[in-house]
């Protein structure tokens, strides 16, 4: 029987312009899901100072931890050592790394949004992001959504 470990989990980083909304979203999901299968990380084309209070809020709602979220520069690097980039709207920003999967994920900015507004981009990330996990890991059995 094998089992998993840090250094054999698939590392994804979801990236943003800002790194303060829709990636630590991501993150933090995805995170919460793999239950360390799957290493997550975000960044940002062009990090901010904070993440945004709303989304802190919305998360802490869900019994998601957001206390040690920091934006963190996106680097050629951080894409290089993982096996996918999800972009959530840095597009052209967002440096290429040959042989790294890149996906877009067409979802709202949440920064700046009123609390029903962020839930529903919480909700839409969810939904991408437990996809996501059974699609890189199919033997993880995911836990009931936050959202339940």
């Amino acid at each position: 029987m094998s089992t998993t470990t840090p250094t054999d989990a698939p590392q994804v980083v979801f990236a943003c312009i800002r790194n303060g909304g829709r990636s630590v979203i991501s993150r933090v999901l995805a995170e919460h899901y793999a239950g360390g299968r799957v290493v997550a990380l975000s960044a940002g084309t062009q990090p901010g100072e904070h993440i945004h209070p709303e989304v802190a809020e919305a998360l802490e709602k869900l019994g998601l931890d957001t206390s040690a979220e920091t934006p963190t520069k996106l680097t050629r690097e951080t894409i290089a050592a993982s096996v996918m980039a999800i972009t959530l709207g840095c597009g052209e920003e967002c440096p290429y790394v040959p042989g790294v999967r890149y996906v877009d994920w067409p979802v709202a900015d949440p920064g700046g949004q009123d609390e029903e507004t962020v839930r529903g981009i919480i909700a839409d990330i969810d939904g991408r992001v437990r996809a996501l996990l059974v699609e890189l890991v199919p033997d993880l059995e995911l836990p009931p959504s936050v959202l339940a």
